[in-house]
């Protein structure tokens, strides 16, 4: 009897409204209730640890998982729960490996060192790009094709017109393909470099990602953790 807490005892311990208290236990987030003969909602320590357990894998997860999560476990579907665990780190998992990928491809941009080029008065027709760059002109049709080149149009002719920067994405394009860097990484530099201008602005972006990266990472492991232990009072071992 002494582990019985009231709705408000509980929502006052995580700082919520009673309402997401009945909220949590209607989702499945915390385990079923009990009531008084009156009609009162009996919680315990086991309802108090799982809403601890609940904002640790949302914090790791998201609230989404959490909910996914915790109601598989309070049906007695273990085997849901994990899987929803396993297809978070497969998650990040994927975003770290596209990271690495985008860093390397973008290393050998700046190892390179892709001269800005000259500022044409109206820019560069398909064949005199083509030669700046050093490829054909129906290769930088092909990297149009496929997102990676986006030239201007001469009004009058619809020529295709390449401006400074334009060139300069091409000229990255020629550098990333000839180190046979996959599309895929070549689309995210050239995401990058159109959001931010400057290789080495991009460079500290994609750092700046990695630490959020690694951050996310141990939120997530502390989700694990504090999970595991909840299985543990749970007699799921």
């Amino acid at each position: 009897m002494g582990d019985r807490l009231k709705a408000a005892d509980l929502a006052r311990s995580a700082g919520i409204s009673v309402q997401q208290v009945r909220t949590y236990v209607e989702t499945g987030l915390l385990p079923p209730v009990e009531r008084t003969p009156a009609g009162y909602r009996v919680f315990t320590a086991v309802h108090a640890d799982a809403l601890a357990v609940a904002r640790e894998l949302a914090a790791g997860h998201g609230w989404a998982t959490a909910r996914a999560v915790m109601a598989a476990v309070h049906t007695g579907d273990l085997e849901s729960a994990l899987a929803a665990l396993d297809a978070g780190h497969a998650r990040l998992d994927r975003e770290r490996a596209e990271l690495a990928a985008v860093r390397e491809a973008m290393g050998a941009v700046l190892a390179g060192r892709v001269p800005p080029p000259a500022a044409p008065r109206q820019g560069l027709r398909i064949g005199e790009a083509a030669r700046a760059v050093g490829v054909k002109p129906p290769v930088l049709r092909l990297w149009e094709a496929r997102g990676l080149l986006r030239p201007g149009r001469e009004p009058a002719t619809g020529y295709r017109v390449y401006g400074r920067f334009e060139l300069h994405i091409a000229r990255v394009v020629a550098l990333l393909r000839e180190g046979h860097h996959p599309l895929a990484s070549i689309e995210a530099v050239l995401r990058e470099l159109r959001a931010g201008g400057s290789p080495d602005r991009v460079l500290a972006a994609l750092d700046a990602r990695a630490g959020d990266l690694h951050r996310r990472s141990l939120r997530r492991l502390g989700a694990s953790a504090a999970l595991h232990g909840y299985l543990c009072r749970l007699g799921h071992h």
